[in-house]
């Protein structure tokens, strides 16, 4: 089953599309098709697996908020004076990538994304402005590697 289920995503062996790997002079029209048409399929099963990621993200976004809401609620009362709360919430949450207590070791794009999301969606509910957002980029670096890795991983290539 794919990205679009649950399990890993399944693509079929393909060695006629690339002429930089394939012996293109002998590759037929009709062979070209069905590769150009697998690979749109395999492209396909990876944006639904990034879709997932997202979807999953989007559910999960601030629940640490809503477990700890009184706590929360003291801390914000007070300003956010004592830390505390402040500093579990961002270890619990992934997308807190303006701190290092914010960034996990596999942040990856769906992080990235949910920070943009969370960042614009809060400014313009709360003051129809967004300050500047910004990420280091060697965070942005490490996610993007840390996302090929996660696709990588979940993809089984079979015969």
């Amino acid at each position: 089953m794919g990205a679009s289920g649950w399990g890993m995503i399944r693509i079929r062996k393909s060695t006629t599309a690339d002429s930089r790997t394939c012996d293109y002079k002998n590759v037929t029209l009709d062979t070209l098709r069905a590769s150009t048409r697998q690979h749109k399929s395999d492209v396909s099963e990876a944006l639904l697996f990034f879709m997932n990621k997202l979807h999953s993200a989007s559910y999960m976004h601030d629940n640490h908020k809503i477990a700890t809401i009184e706590d929360f609620h003291k801390a914000f009362i007070g300003g956010f004076e004592d830390t505390t709360w402040w500093e579990a919430h961002r270890k619990s949450e992934r997308h807190h990538l303006n701190s290092p207590l914010g960034v996990r070791k596999d942040v990856n794009l769906i992080d990235v994304l949910e920070y943009i999301a969370d960042c614009v969606m809060a400014g313009m509910a709360r003051t129809g402005t967004v300050y500047d957002i910004t990420i280091d980029c060697v965070i942005l670096q490490e996610a993007f590697n840390n996302t090929v890795k996660m696709l990588k991983d979940n993809v089984v290539v079979v015969e």
